[in-house]
């Protein structure tokens, strides 16, 4: 969603804008209301005045494709673009595309998306991925985008040059206000009762399970939490559902699965608290999206959005069980601080809008062009 939000955000500002992308399964098949059409690399889609193409891939591996076209692709179109952008790691996209990038003289900005570092799965191949294929990829690369102070220290520590790095937030978009209820309704949650919110993938990192046993620890006679998000591992679910039946609040402890577009937003329309202890989270967009809702938030000193939400729009804490109970009794019982809180987040919703984002972003571009035409 971030590509695309700020692909859309340039083209209306006025830029030529391509997404150069992998088939993983889109066959030509028009799920977005895009025109859509056969072309000699794949597909080609059109997206309010975004270009996207989506090369033929001959076999993949999670993020990792087979795309023999792209090296056509790089030398009869890439001497076209001004300056290319790189999102994540792990593929073998970015060298491929890199390389032509620097035989041609394009220069080029990647932007990790909190992926430099190694977190969840397949440690030993990503390690290989950076002393093999990343290595010219990083070297070259004119900027590096971080969407977190977190994030930059963490490539300032790993020897990435300060000159390099610079910080953009990830954006999110207008929210517009929706009814209230409507989510308490489906679920027969009592509208009287605190709701606290959890929103993101079920893994381990992301801090669910302490979350249960602070709020068995903070709310033990009312209030309910609400557990929401798809299982990114298999058999988490079942393991949080065990946990909330050890806390003793199982039966206020509500497990949705996942919520998407109308059922996202009616579940923040109707919480109290937002919560989020992850143990790292390179930013926090659910967090983000929770403030665009004037959500008060709770996230851990590990998530990169915590320089916006401490003391503005929530509390930063230790992902610990007592630290968090802690945070959730101070809400609850400190209408004053929930109330400052509730009203400062207008303001960081507005200091994430794509629109302003976007205008950073074109300053970071222009900084990338003029320095590595300083290197010619």
């Amino acid at each position: 969603m971030k590509v695309r939000a700020l692909a859309r955000s340039l083209a209306e500002r006025g830029h030529h804008v391509t997404v150069l992308t992998a088939d993983l399964g889109f066959g030509g098949r028009n799920g977005f209301g895009m025109k859509v059409e056969r072309c000699q690399w794949g597909w080609r889609a059109a997206d309010d005045g975004v270009e996207v193409i989506y090369l033929a891939s001959f076999g993949h591996y999670r993020a990792l494709t087979v795309n023999p076209r792209v090296i056509r692709f790089c030398w009869a179109s890439l001497g076209r673009f001004d300056l290319v952008h790189f999102y994540g790691l792990y593929d073998l996209l970015g060298p491929a595309v890199s390389y032509s990038c620097r035989r041609q003289g394009i220069p080029y900005v990647i932007e990790p998306m909190g992926m430099y570092r190694p977190i969840d799965r397949n440690f030993q191949l990503k390690r290989l991925w950076h002393r093999s294929l990343g290595r010219e990829y990083w070297r070259n690369a004119a900027q590096v985008i971080a969407t977190s102070e977190m994030e930059q220290q963490e490539l300032l520590d790993d020897g990435v040059p300060s000159e390099k790095v610079v910080v953009r937030y990830n954006g999110i978009d207008h929210v517009a206000p929706f009814p209230c209820g409507s989510f308490r309704a489906k679920w027969r949650l009592p509208p009287d009762e605190p709701l606290i919110l959890f929103l993101s993938r079920l893994i381990p990192r992301k801090g669910a399970d302490v979350l249960i046993e602070a709020f068995a620890q903070a709310c033990p006679n009312s209030g309910r939490l609400v557990i929401a998000g798809p299982e990114g591992e298999p058999g988490y679910r079942a393991y949080l559902e065990a946990e909330a039946r050890k806390s003793g609040a199982e039966a206020r402890i509500l497990f949705t699965g996942p919520l998407y577009d109308e059922e996202k937003r009616a579940a923040l329309a109707d919480a109290d608290v937002f919560a989020l202890p992850s143990r790292y989270e390179n930013f926090a967009n659910a967090a983000a999206e929770a403030i665009a809702c004037d959500v008060p938030v709770i996230v851990s000193e590990f998530c990169g959005i915590r320089s916006l939400v401490e003391g503005r729009a929530g509390l930063v804490i230790q992902p610990e069980r007592d630290t968090l109970a802690a945070a959730l009794r101070q809400l609850f019982s400190d209408e004053a601080l929930y109330n400052r809180l509730k009203q400062g987040c207008p303001q960081v919703a507005a200091e994430l809008n794509w629109d302003r984002l976007t205008e950073q972003m074109e300053g970071h571009y222009a900084a990338a062009m003029a320095r590595s035409n300083g290197f010619h």
